[in-house]
């Protein structure tokens, strides 16, 4: 089984480079050669193009958004370059709409469609221990399992069309943005009565929140307010609760929390903090206190 993995930033490099242990061809494209140069002094084979990734049985993307991913996919001819039942694994966080979009384009062609994002940082990703969120019909998420393995410590199955693994990874970036904006809050408020927010977030991990990689990992930069290099721009976050809350509206549900983060988000961004981790919503909560 060949393997192609297109999309070689902070995440994709490790998990192509942990794709190497499967002792099959893996093939390589990135917009940016550096990544390239590095995965093929391991052993990975470069492409010359992305449409060439689609001779491989299955086909990797980890690219930023929607338009990423079709401009590289659709305008960048793999999909056409994809022979019927190879099979197409989309590891990013994109919209439901678009993975919608995506697998019947897919289905078109007699190609699979595999929607797997993913949970967890650049170190996560690094270990090969991430949590894989995988949508779609069962046989395909089979073939892929083995290499799914290799970059993840455990698979999620939810549902067989790919948008519902989508939607669920919206939800949870949701719910770890709604996490950050409240430890950033609840520090700034201490903050306020000369109360340092070490000594808030060490409290709360120890206590209500006991146990949560999430609040120790964020907390714990939000009180050392280490904010750079970002594991997971803000940028990133803003653009996944939008897809949060128009997933919602596409239901006929709606989102306050989402609603407040988006304004939230924007005025984070608007400051110069988008290419800042989004535990720069700390960083943020506290500006928005002193403005006041």
């Amino acid at each position: 089984m060949s393997i192609a993995f297109i999309g070689l930033g902070a995440m994709g490099r490790h998990m192509a480079a942990n794709l190497l242990g499967s002792g099959q061809p893996v093939h390589v494209w990135n917009r940016n050669p550096d990544p390239v140069r590095l995965l093929s002094a391991k052993g990975a084979k470069p492409a010359a193009s992305a449409a060439e990734c689609g001779i491989a049985d299955v086909v990797f993307t980890m690219l930023a958004d929607d338009n990423a991913t079709r401009q590289v996919m659709v305008d960048g001819g793999v999909l056409d370059a994809m022979a019927p039942g190879s099979i197409h694994v989309n590891m990013a966080t994109v919209s439901v709409a678009f993975a919608r979009e995506m697998a019947a384009l897919h289905m078109e062609r007699g190609v699979g469609y595999v929607a797997a994002p993913v949970l967890g940082r650049v170190d996560v990703a690094e270990a090969g221990k991430l949590n894989i969120l995988a949508g779609g019909p069962d046989e395909e998420i089979v073939r892929v399992q083995p290499l799914l393995d290799l970059m993840g410590q455990k698979t999620w199955r939810f549902g067989d069309a790919p948008e519902q693994a989508n939607a669920v990874k919206l939800a949870c970036n949701l719910t770890l943005a709604c996490a950050i904006e409240a430890m950033g809050e609840g520090a700034a408020l201490a903050g306020s009565h000369g109360i340092p927010a070490a000594g808030f977030i060490d409290l709360i991990t120890s206590t209500l929140f006991a146990g949560s990689p999430v609040y120790k990992g964020y907390g714990g930069m939000i009180a050392r307010e280490a904010y750079s290099p970002a594991g997971f721009k803000l940028s990133l976050g803003q653009k996944d609760v939008r897809l949060a809350v128009q997933a919602g509206r596409d239901k006929g549900l709606s989102l306050a929390f989402g609603d407040a983060l988006q304004a939230v988000l924007k005025e984070a961004v608007d400051h110069g903090d988008a290419d800042l981790d989004l535990a720069a919503l700390g960083k943020n909560a506290v500006r928005r206190g002193r403005q006041r």
